[in-house]
């Protein structure tokens, strides 16, 4: 295989990514909490969990064949913000909304663990960090993706479809087990996500610090 046709492979997978992840979207747009659309749920766990797999297909093949490009740094993460974040969009909306009356007032909660004020400090996490990244680079200093984001993103690849499996062939409203375990695991999201951001913070001080 020549090196041109090695470059191409790994930015087709990416760009198949966000055709993966639209699919994921339209279809879990069939599914509504919680019983409408089960089998629209369940193919959206296999869309999201194959879209997630070509994240690291595109990545290891990349670095094997010694062809990372600057279209695949650019668009490799958009497509992954597109994928989870998208998700975290999604499981804070009505689709997942479950009404409790208490003391006779209704409450909204969500049968995924996640809440909109989740999603905004999700995001906002995001956006500080791109601009951090952006700030860096803008000095002549390298930024690579660091350790704790690889693991903020092998978790959520893995707790977001595991939490979309239990909404949807477990329902929570019935078990409260299962309840509990999802929002230990939208919890679990939200601090290691949160955490993943620290070393981007530090990395900046840091080089504001030696070049001050």
């Amino acid at each position: 295989m020549d090196q041109a046709m090695k470059r191409r492979i790994p930015n087709a997978i990416t760009m198949l990514r966000i055709l993966i992840a639209a699919a994921f979207f339209a279809v879990l747009g069939g599914y509504r909490f919680p019983e409408q659309g089960i089998l629209c749920g369940n193919v959206a766990i296999a869309l999201f969990v194959l879209a997630a797999t070509t994240d690291f297909i595109d990545g290891y093949l990349a670095r094997k064949w010694n062809v990372i490009s600057m279209f695949g740094r650019l668009m490799d993460p958009f497509c992954d913000k597109v994928l989870i974040l998208g998700t975290f969009i999604y499981f804070a909306g009505p689709r997942f909304s479950v009404e409790a009356w208490v003391e006779g007032e209704k409450l909204l909660t969500m049968a995924t663990g996640i809440y909109p004020w989740m999603v905004v400090v999700i995001i906002a996490r995001e956006l500080l960090v791109t601009s951090i990244r952006g700030i860096l680079e803008s000095m002549g200093h390298t930024t690579g993706a660091k350790w704790a984001g690889k693991m903020k993103m092998i978790l959520q690849s893995f707790i977001l479809p595991l939490i979309l499996l239990l909404v949807v062939n477990f329902n929570p409203e019935k078990y409260a087990g299962v309840m509990l375990a999802i929002n230990a695991l939208a919890w679990a999201l939200l601090v290691v996500t949160v955490w993943s951001g620290l070393p981007y913070i530090t990395g900046l001080v840091a080089v504001m610090r030696k070049d001050s």
